[in-house]
């Protein structure tokens, strides 16, 4: 028997059963299916999730007073970071960093929508939206002479804006008034990326912005918290984190301690665990596929016992072993590859077709997980194959002739 009629004679015992066919090939349909969006969802998230901790500032470094290590001294307001630590920091790290900005924080009430409510009030440099990431939605930001001359100016974040002022244009020239003086809104910001509330950037995302020199009129103890400092290269980091940390022991008294931190370790951390949820995920994924090759072996082996006379009878008009062998494990590699190729298709047509339904965003397909998923088909079909049809290939065709 050639290949030819092996195969057309492996879709013909196929078609008879067609239900069985459908049955036995839906698992591979659902276990291929499910490598490929597990891990298209799996890189994708640990892509987004990546993604995410680098636009807050993989090249970020922060600083803020963490108290002294000798109880009985206490704590000294000359401890707390000031804005001659930033300067000192710019002044010796010089070309190594992108800029240092230190940020001090304050509240007032303002009425808000005939209501009045607690609004946080940042002061900052002329460095902050630029180490901070900020996107500038409306009008400018705060610059060096604006610090420098004590401008009684201020920028809103997005959602205070309209809510005070109806929106981001409409804001910009408006005068406000935050502890009794009329400050003029010169512009609205908001975060590149959102860090929910976890940093000086209030969770509700209302926020005044003003020149840190016009905020310390209003604070009595002059503390930054936190300071910020951006590398100009991820592998500057650890380096210019040990090296912030000694100019601002070096610059305060003996037992105050400092945490100084970047997000090195939190971008490592995130890489490690979605790394090993892929890994765990994929493994779950193929065991599905696994299952599904002992079903077709199982059914495969019902087969052989239902046309065992069928098989006595090929073999007594001729047909070798090797024959029969090959038809029965052709039609096990129909269905592996067949519902395999569903599987596969369908896998991918859900993360292409999001793009159809949600606008700006386009799912990545990872090539990888379809030849993994095809390869790991085909071979299930292959191995789990093989018994049946090397069962079928060994019965005696004159046992077999007489069952029953």
């Amino acid at each position: 028997m050639s290949h030819s009629e092996a195969l057309r004679a492996s879709f013909e015992a196929l078609r008879a059963n067609k239900l069985r066919t459908l049955l036995t090939a839906l698992g591979l349909v659902i276990g291929n299916a499910s490598v490929i969006l597990v891990v298209t969802i799996s890189f994708t998230s640990k892509d987004y999730i990546i993604n995410q901790i680098e636009r807050v500032g993989s090249n970020m470094i922060h600083a803020q007073f963490d108290g002294g290590n000798n109880p009985a001294v206490g704590t000294s307001d000359a401890d707390y970071i000031k804005t001659a630590d930033v300067d000192a920091i710019r002044n010796q790290l010089g070309s190594r960093i992108i800029g240092a900005t230190g940020v001090m924080d304050n509240f007032d009430r303002m009425v808000i929508e005939g209501r009045e409510e607690d609004v946080a009030i940042i002061g900052a440099d002329a460095d902050y939206p630029k180490v901070r990431n900020l996107a500038l939605l409306a009008g400018r930001f705060v610059d060096a002479r604006d610090v420098e001359r004590g401008e009684r100016v201020a920028m809103l974040t997005e959602r205070l804006a309209k809510r005070l002022f109806g929106g981001a244009q409409q804001a910009v020239g408006k005068v406000m008034k935050i502890h009794d003086l009329q400050f003029t809104v010169i512009g609205v910001f908001k975060e590149r990326t959102d860090t929910f509330g976890l940093s000086e950037l209030s969770g509700s995302g209302e926020n005044v912005l003003v020149p840190i020199s016009v905020l310390r009129l209003f604070t009595p103890i002059e503390r930054i918290d936190p300071l910020y400092v951006q590398a100009k290269t991820p592998e500057e980091v650890p380096s210019l984190t040990g090296l912030v940390k000694q100019i601002l022991q070096s610059r305060h008294r003996a037992g105050a301690k400092y945490l100084v931190d970047n997000l090195g370790s939190i971008l490592e951390t995130a890489r490690n665990v979605a790394t090993a949820l892929t890994i765990v995920l994929v493994l779950v994924s193929l065991i599905a596929l696994v299952i599904s090759g002992i079903g077709i072996m199982n059914i495969m082996l019902v087969t052989v016992t239902e046309r065992t006379r069928e098989i006595g009878l090929r073999m007594a008009l001729g047909a070798a072993r090797r024959d029969v062998m090959e038809q029965f494990l052709a039609e096990a590699l129909i269905i592996s590859v067949v519902g395999g190729g569903i599987g596969i298709l369908i896998g991918l047509s859900i993360p292409l077709s999001v793009q159809f339904f949600v606008e700006g965003v386009s799912i990545p397909i990872s090539w990888v997980s379809v030849a993994v998923a095809f390869t790991v088909s085909l071979g299930v079909g292959l191995i789990f194959g093989i018994w049946p049809a090397s069962r079928a290939a060994r019965l005696n065709p004159t046992e077999a002739l007489r069952y029953e």
